[in-house]
């Protein structure tokens, strides 16, 4: 089984490479997944749609990670800037500091054929509870290892074939996570557009990331049969 993954677009994707990543997912038959910050807005502005964000939907993406891009301090900010997803946008460790629901889930569960794949989203925190902004912030953020833990221990319930995090919290923090999260099999990253050309493994986690600007897909081959996972890249 194939999971195409790809991180950090910052609104730059070319129509032949939307076609390639479209194209790729249909003949392969791939589970396709993106790592965040896939918007043109800044971290404090928004924009009445994200075109970019339609176009992944038509391409058929299957979830992606909430990145710093896609925050917003307010309700209505961070709903308008997630809105235009026809896709589930993932991220555990951020929480509304009064009640109400969020325009993002922790983790969903994809079935193919006989297969189960978790895939759980993490952030890097944008607004904690010390800091100044929590005063005017809607939203609170958990620390991500903390977060990690919490839903890996509820995924793991469901008894899935494999288990992935899509992060958007850095090189040198998913390193941390598949330490501190050992039953994690996969983490597609993001947030430090690192590119690594067959992955880098941490004990028995796989960590994969594809640089930024959409130069990359990346491709990873999941052998249902003895679990092993295999890491490439190819340029868009």
């Amino acid at each position: 089984m194939i999971i195409l993954h790809t991180n950090d677009f910052h609104n730059r994707m070319p129509p032949r490479a939307a076609e390639h990543i479209k194209k790729s997912k249909a003949d392969m038959q791939a589970v396709l997944l993106d790592a965040g910050d896939a918007i043109s807005a800044g971290n404090i502005v928004y924009n009445p749609c994200e075109p970019i964000l339609e176009k992944m939907t038509s391409i058929g993406y299957d979830a992606m990670c909430m990145g710093n891009r896609e925050f917003h301090f307010t309700r209505v900010g961070f709903e308008t800037k997630v809105k235009d997803a026809g896709f589930p946008v993932l991220c555990a460790n951020v929480h509304p500091k009064h009640e109400g629901d969020r325009p993002v889930v922790d983790w969903i569960m994809l079935e193919r054929g006989d297969k189960k794949i978790a895939v759980a989203g993490l952030t890097v925190p944008m607004i904690t509870p010390t800091m100044k902004s929590a005063m005017v912030s809607s939203w609170l953020f958990e620390p991500p290892l903390q977060a990690a833990r919490r839903v890996a221990s509820a995924v793991m319930l469901e008894k899935p074939d494999l288990l992935v995090f899509l992060t958007h919290i850095g090189i040198a923090q998913d390193r941390l996570l598949a330490n501190a999260v050992p039953k994690i099999d996969l983490i597609i990253g993001g947030h430090t557009h690192t590119t690594l050309e067959t992955g880098e493994r941490v004990n028995n986690t796989l960590i994969v990331q594809t640089g930024a600007y959409c130069r990359n897909l990346g491709i990873v081959d999941w052998n249902t049969e003895t679990g092993e996972l295999t890491a490439r890249l190819e340029a868009l």
